[in-house]
This record gives structure tokens, C-alpha cells and sequence, in this order.
């Protein structure tokens, strides 16, 4: 059933939450399962088939991954206030599909790529005709589209369809939260082993055809079970209400506060909102002037402003400053995403020039799959962290919380220090085997096969898994919890919007070592073959920068404040989280 702008309730909503399960987890699975199927080897692809540089392949991923990213923001606004996510999600869908048809077709097709280089490490090598890049650009046009709309709104669809009122209907939430990771893994799990070990040593083709395949199988999944969606109207966008306060903040900036502005300010709290009421804070104080009334401010019948254009209440003005409060936290979140870009981008280059065999047998791991090792590390620490350590912390501090949402973020950040050392230090090593040592062959294009063992870039992988268990997760539930109520859609697309921006300072970090730096005459820190450049010293340069970045963050931390309610103004820890309710 759906929901009005205003709330109004028509009719209690027909929550089939088990029964559309089969379909939303479905449609989820093949989703991701299509989405990292595709995405996860894209490295390997442009600089294989299409025959780009590193440097090119690697910047084109940040710019598309940061695209993708940043594009939930508008995903969000879309669905929040026009579409409604059943909608979005359905154009997305159809989308992500067409997007992988066509980047399919640039493999099977031989006049949509160009021809293959030759074997040679000097071998001359054709780049795409400007025809066959328009080809594969709205192949990735339409996937930056699709993961716009998917990315945002597929977690809290498949939440609108449990009752949060009732027992069963809260068990079900959680349920779905559980598969919803696990699908993520086993999607992980399966991309990164069979359809990148398809794509390496079968075929591009059909390496690139079964996620397409199964995207197409998401969509079906999807549509089949639409008759018995809880399909959720977009009430009116979030963002509108900061650009009011803003606005009138500004009108009335020669104004002066009232004495006791907690009394004397506009404060109209609608009776049907989901925010907490929140309490009246002296900070950003010139915000606080969107509140005042005026002779001309005129004021309807249920307490509202006549004209939110030119008078906004309390409560907008303090959801307004729970968002900028966390900006200082979200811009850490900018640089600590670039280690990992880095463990999803160079170690690829590292594994391609490393010794990949299992023992003395014939078959070699592709390079694309080490990743899988950050994911692991995640998934095994993940309820290690829950299960014994937190508990254990509890009994020896006696607190439920024995460590802060910022406190997790830094550990993190500290472990991410540690990976970009670690990345160094084993690049080293690399590097001295491939040049003092007999190497194991020739990567065309690129360079000679050091001896070492692929299995050296487990640890840095497995510490980055680490950090991402406790940065990662600590700031999607910072995020969740901080901002208001009906934010928490958006609260999401902040996570994205960080990777986004990291992506892009990446990129640009990347093209700067790359004109700036030398190694001899010819070559630089990130040169082609990885033997004649210095890799291990772009890694020291990035572990420089996330120590500046803790610094940074230890700065934000301190003066940071948590979001408090008129409830319980003294409550540090937030509530539980938990999908809002649907009015019908």
C-alpha cells in the first residue's frame, strides 16, 4: 500500500514482509552478484581489451566509481521527493542492465574494441577509435545511472516492507539486515572468484555475459513480486527545508536574537513528523535567526508558518545543524576511502607482476581476485568484534557502549596507516626480487614477473579489511544516528558522496606523483612496469597523508557534539537503528 505527502493515514498498510522476501532478497543477490560481477575486474578489462595505460584504466575507475558515488545523492533526492524507491528502483534496475548489455557487446563484437597488443614488453599497442569510446562510455553512462538509483534506496525498500510496530515485524527487519550483508558477501565471494576467473582465462565475452545475465534475473525478480510491495510516496525532500533556513537565516541576518531565544523563537513541531523533537543549542548561532518572528510573519491556524519561505522553526534550524556538525567528521571520511582505492587499484598492478601460482601446479589466482582477502578479513573480524571482544570490553569497563562511534572511526584510521606501511614495505620486497633475482617471465606492456609469492599481499589486505570493519561501518552508524529522522535516506548517500570524493582526490593525487615524480630519466614512482618505478614510496606518501588526516580527525572528535533530544538531552548513545513507519 502507499503513503501520502502529509502523512495522512488512509489505511493500515498490508505488510507482507516474509512473503516478499523471495523477491526483494532475490532481486538483491542477483543484483550484486551482477553489479561486482562487472565492476570488479573493470582494471583489468580497459587495460587488457581496450588497451589503456594504468595510469588511464586506474584514473577512469576513480572517476566512474566516484560518479556512481556521488550520484546517490541525487538518487536519494529523486526518490525522496518525486519518484517514491519503488519507482527509482525499477528505473535504476532496467538501467544497470542495459548498462552491462552494451559493455558486453564492447567484448563480444571485435569492431567495438580495439585489436589485441602484441607479446612484447615495448610491443605497439592501437587505443580505442573515438567511435568505440562513445560505445563504451554509455556502457558506463547507464551503470552510473543504475547505481545512482540501486545504491540508495535498495536497503530501505526492502525495509518498508516489515511492520516496525510489531514484534514479528521488527524480527523481520533484523532478519533482512542479516541477509542483506550476507548477500553482499556471497556476492563478493562469487565475483571476485568464478566470474573474474571466467573473464581472465576463458573469455571477456562471457565473462562479462553472466552478470548481465543475472542483473536481467534482479530485474525480473524485482517486477514479479510488485503486486505485493509496500510502495512508499516520496513526502517532500529534506534538503528543501535546509535551503529554507539558509534562506531566511539570511533575510533576517541584521536581526537580533531575543534574550531567552528557547522561549521567544519559533517552534512548531508538526504532530505527524518521525524526527525527535530536538532541543535548542547556542551553536551556529546565526542560523538561529531563521526562527524569529516578525510583524510580517504570519502564522496558520494548526501553529505552522504561513510561508516557510520567510519563517522556519526551531526544529528545522537544529536538523539543519546536526548535518553541518558532521561535515568536519565526513571530510576525514574523504582522504581515509583513498587506502582503499589503493588495496582495489594497485595491488591489482602488484599481483599482476607477482609469482600468482598455487605451489608448483599450473593454475594461477587472477589478480583481481587477492581482493577477496579485504573482503574476508571483514567478514571473519566483523563477528569476532561482536561476539567476544565487545562483550569482553563491556564486562571490563561496565559500559554498553565501552567504545564511542569516534573512538571505532579512529582505530580505524590507525589501522589504515598501518596497511599503506605494510603496502610498502612488501612492494619493496617485490621490487628487490624482481630486479636481484630470476624472474618468472614478462607481463606484456608492463614488465618482468618477481618471484614473490602473491600471497605477500594478504596482510595488507587483510589490515585493510580490518580498518574498514571499524571506520567504514563505525561511520555509516555515526552518520545513521546523527542526522534526523527523515535524513537518514541521505545519511546513506554521505557514506557514497565520502568514497566519491575520494575516488576523485585519488585520481588527482595519482596524475600529480605520476607528472611530478622520477625515477631515472624516463620513468616515475608509478610507471607502467612497476619494476622501474617506486610504487613503495607512493604508499609512504599516502600513509603521510592519513596521518595528517587522524590528526585531523582527533581535532573534529574532541569538539564534536552528539546529537541530543528534548527526551533525554543527556543521552549520548542514540537509538537502536531501526526503518521508520510508513503512514498509509
Amino acid at each position: 500500500m502507499e503513503k501520502n505527502e502529509v502523512g495522512v493515514t488512509k489505511k493500515e498498510p498490508n505488510y507482507r514482509g516474509v512473503k516478499a522476501m523471495p523477491f526483494v532478497i532475490g532481486n538483491e543477490t542477483f543484483e550484486k552478484l551482477g553489479t561486482i560481477g562487472t565492476s570488479s575486474n573493470m582494471l583489468v578489462y580497459l587495460s587488457t581489451v581496450f588497451n589503456m595505460s594504468s595510469i588511464s584504466a586506474t584514473n577512469f575507475i576513480y572517476i566512474f566509481n566516484g560518479t556512481c558515488n556521488f550520484g546517490t545523492m541525487i538518487g536519494a533526492f529523486l526518490s525522496d521527493t518525486y519518484l517514491g524507491r519503488y519507482k527509482t528502483l525499477g528505473f535504476a534496475s532496467i538501467s544497470s542492465f542495459l548498462g552491462m548489455l552494451v559493455l558486453t557487446l564492447t567484448a563480444a563484437f571485435p569492431a567495438l574494441h580495439p585489436p589485441k597488443c602484441g607479446t612484447g614488453v615495448s610491443s605497439n599497442c592501437v587505443g580505442p577509435t573515438p567511435w568505440q569510446s562513445a560505445f563504451l562510455f554509455s556502457a558506463f553512462g547507464l551503470l552510473v545511472i543504475g547505481a545512482s538509483g540501486i545504491r540508495p534506496c535498495n536497503l530501505a525498500f526492502g525495509a518498508d516492507q516489515f511492520n516496525p510496530n510489531t514484534d514479528s515485524g521488527r524480527k523481520g527487519i533484523n532478519s533482512f539486515f542479516n541477509w542483506y550483508y550476507f548477500t553482499y558477501t556471497f556476492a563478493m565471494m562469487i565475483s571476485l572468484t568464478l566470474i573474474v576467473y571466467v573473464q581472465a582465462n576463458v573469455n571477456w565475452a562471457i565473462g562479462l555475459g553472466i552478470p548481465a545475465f543475472l542483473m536481467f534475473l534482479s530485474v525480473a525478480f524485482f517486477f514479479v513480486g510488485s503486486r505485493i510491495y509496500v510502495k512508499v510516496l516520496p513526502e517532500g525532500s529534506p534538503l528543501t527545508s535546509m535551503a529554507q533556513v539558509l534562506v531566511v537565516a539570511f533575510k533576517k541576518r541584521k536581526l537580533k536574537l531575543p534574550e531567552q531565544p528557547w522561549s521567544n523563537l519559533f517552534n512548531y513541531f508538526p504532530p505527524n513528523s518521525i524526527n525527535s523533537k530536538l532541543p535548542y543549542s547556542a551553536q551556529l548561532r546565526f542560523l538561529n535567526k531563521a526562527a524569529i518572528i516578525t510583524t510580517d510573519d504570519k502564522i496558520n491556524t494548526d501553529g505552522s508558518a504561513a510561508n516557510p519561505w520567510c519563517l522556519c522553526s526551531i526544529q528545522q534550524v537544529e536538523a539543519l545543524k546536526c548535518v553541518i556538525r558532521v561535515i568536519p567528521i565526513w571530510i576525514s571520511g574523504i582522504l581515509y576511502y583513498v587506502i582503499i582505492a589503493q588495496m582495489q587499484s594497485y595491488v591489482v598492478f602488484q599481483a599482476i607482476q607477482s609469482n600468482r601460482h598455487l605451489g608448483s601446479g599450473k593454475f594461477r589466482i587472477p589478480a583481481a581476485t587477492y581482493i577477496v582477502f579485504m573482503m574476508l578479513s571483514l567478514s571473519i573480524w566483523i563477528p569476532l568484534y561482536d561476539r567476544l571482544i565487545l562483550p569482553s570490553l563491556r564486562r571490563i569497563t561496565r559500559k554498553d557502549e565501552p567504545i564511542s562511534l569516534l573512538q571505532r572511526v579512529g582505530i580505524g584510521m590507525v589501522l589504515a596507516i598501518v596497511t599503506m606501511l605494510t603496502s610498502a614495505l612488501v612492494e619493496t620486497h617485490r621490487r628487490t626480487l624482481a630486479l636481484t633475482h630470476p624472474t618468472l617471465g614478462l607481463v606484456p606492456r608492463k614488465g618482468a614477473i618477481s618471484s614473490m609469492n602473491g600471497c605477500w599481499l594478504i596482510p595488507q589486505l587483510a589490515i585493510a579489511g580490518i580498518s574498514e570493519a571499524f571506520t567504514v561501518i563505525g561511520l555509516i552508524e555515526f552518520y545513521y544516528k546523527q542526522f534526523p529522522e527523515n535524513m537518514r535516506s541521505f545519511a546513506g548517500s554521505f557514506v557514497f558522496c565520502a568514497s566519491a570524493m575520494s575516488s576523485y582526490l585519488s585520481s588527482f593525487v595519482i596524475s600529480v606523483v605520476h607528472r611530478t615524480t622520477r625515477v631515472g630519466e624516463s620513468e616515475n614512482w608509478l610507471s607502467e612496469d612497476l619494476n622501474k618505478g617506486r610504487l613503495d614510496y607512493f604508499y609512504y606518501l599516502v600513509a603521510g597523508l592519513e596521518v595528517i588526516n587522524l590528526g585531523y580527525f582527533l581535532v573534529c572528535s574532541k569538539y564534536y557534539k552528539y546529537k541530543t533530544t528534548e527526551k533525554n538531552i543527556e543521552d549520548v548513545a542514540m537509538e537502536e537503528l531501526q526503518p521508520q513507519k510508513p503512514t498509509v
